[in-house]
Formats: C-alpha cells, sequence, structure tokens
C-alpha cells in the first residue's frame, strides 16, 4: 500500500511540472486556452475582402501592395502616386543596388489558425510567405534565394525595409514581382510604433516590433524560434508572440513556434 502511495505522489508531482521542449511551463502556459478574436485579425487594414472566420482560422486576402513609396514602382501603373527614389535611410543598406524586379499586385490569401498551439518543434518555415504584415504585405523569412543569407540582399532593400522577388516559375508577368519584407517594416514601425503589433505568422502568433517595454531588444532576449510568451497591449492575459529584431534572425528562427496554416494564391 506504502509503495502504491508513493508511486502516485511521484507521478502527480511530474504531472504537475510538465515542462515544453524549450523549457516553459505547459500547464501554465497562456497559449494553452486562447482564441484570438476577429477584431484583432481586423488590424490587418490593407486587404481586398473582409476577413472572416470558419472553421477555426481566420481568412485573409491582400495583394501584397505595399501602402508606401518606394523605388520599386517604378515603370508600375502606380508609378506617379507611390514612386520615390530611394532616399539613403535604411540603416541596413550599406550600399543600395535597386534590383530588376518590380511591384506587382498578387491575389494572396492566408489561412491562419485563430486558436494557435505550441508545434511539435518541427515546422521549418518555406521560402517565400511566412506571414502577413498590417498593411497586407508578406512577411519572409530571415534567408535570401537559395537559403542563403541576406547580407547581399539586403543592399537591395528600399527605405521601408522591403524589396520585390521575382515570379515564381509558371506566374505571369516573370520581370515583376512578389514584395515583401524579411525584417522590421519601417512604415509600420512609424505609424504604430516600434512597441506594437505589426501582423501576425501563419502560426496565427502574433508579430510585434523591436521595442519591449522601453528597450530595444535582440535575439538574445528570444528563444531559438525569436519570440517569448507574456501579456501584450493586445492580449493582457498573455500569449507567445515574435519581435523583429536588428540582428539575424531578423523576424523568425528556428521555425514556427505553432503548426501553420497556410498561403495560397
Amino acid at each position: 500500500m506504502k509503495k502504491l502511495l508513493l508511486l502516485f505522489f511521484i507521478l502527480l508531482f511530474f504531472s504537475c511540472t510538465a515542462e515544453n521542449n524549450d523549457g516553459s511551463d505547459v500547464e501554465n502556459d497562456p497559449t494553452n486556452d486562447l482564441t484570438i478574436p476577429l477584431s484583432l485579425y481586423q488590424k490587418i487594414y490593407k486587404t481586398t475582402s473582409d476577413i472572416y472566420i470558419e472553421g477555426g482560422y481566420v481568412y485573409i486576402n491582400t495583394n501584397g501592395v505595399p501602402d508606401h513609396k518606394s523605388p520599386y514602382f517604378l515603370g508600375t501603373e502606380w508609378e506617379t502616386q507611390q514612386y520615390a527614389a530611394y532616399d539613403g535611410s535604411n540603416p541596413f543598406v550599406t550600399n543600395f543596388n535597386l534590383n530588376p524586379n518590380r511591384i506587382s499586385a498578387l491575389s494572396l490569401t492566408f489561412k491562419i489558425p485563430i486558436s494557435p498551439r505550441k508545434g511539435n518543434g518541427n515546422n521549418p518555415t518555406r521560402m517565400g510567405e511566412i506571414g502577413v504584415s498590417l498593411n497586407g504585405v508578406p512577411f519572409y523569412n530571415q534567408y535570401a534565394g537559395m537559403n542563403q543569407p541576406l547580407t547581399r540582399e539586403v543592399n537591395s532593400f528600399d527605405q521601408y525595409n522591403g524589396h520585390p522577388a521575382p515570379m515564381g516559375p509558371g506566374q505571369e508577368n516573370g520581370t515583376s514581382g512578389r514584395y515583401h519584407y524579411h525584417m522590421e517594416p519601417f512604415w509600420l514601425t512609424q505609424n504604430h510604433g516600434k512597441n506594437g503589433l505589426i501582423g501576425f505568422l501563419l502560426d496565427g502568433f502574433p508579430v510585434y516590433g523591436p521595442q519591449e517595454s522601453g528597450r530595444t531588444i535582440n535575439s538574445s532576449d528570444l528563444d531559438d524560434y525569436h519570440g517569448h510568451s507574456h501579456a501584450t497591449s493586445d492580449f493582457p492575459d498573455g500569449i507567445y508572440h515574435y519581435h523583429t529584431t536588428a540582428d539575424d534572425p531578423y523576424l523568425n528562427g528556428s521555425g514556427y513556434y505553432g503548426t501553420p496554416g497556410t498561403v495560397s494564391q
């Protein structure tokens, strides 16, 4: 009888101290019972149709065209209103090089889980869209083409820290491109605050700017996925969230913290 009681208390102890793979307390993880309301996803203000929820997912449709000026509007239908030469203000750029691609209108549908949960730790990001920013421009991961560092490609980023990639095989107008951000989108952090919500990744978790509690953070303040869990102004009960930082990996680390939805066009 004593042995059975001892075994019971041992099992109880370990069940109450269970942890996630990253060392965080599973039972006290604020993400466990979270469902993000439609009103928060509706902060994404530049869409091509209404944002709606269906079957546990939020659907967000965008054309990926930024609402700020860029040298990459040169020669496009938006040139008169939106073209601006590079102004030298991007601190990541040492020798600006306008790449040959130009901004094109896309037709992107982001399908994102509204009840994000920690994944199994084996959900790497892909080349291409990994999330959506508040102005409908996609987020990309920390790599250039062929999974190379951004060291050279960063010199093609415009004053708002984005640039267009070529269209993929089989897509129309191969000389034009898919505008996106790999790093902090300066237009959004200028208008929504360095500590503000700037978008969501495909796993449903939010992305914030590079400041928190009055200080600028870097990658060493974050976990391997480039985020952490605690309360934010949008989620007072706490949530796992990503941050942009000035150092590699900039926006996302070792894949998604949760299980990603999809993006299609």
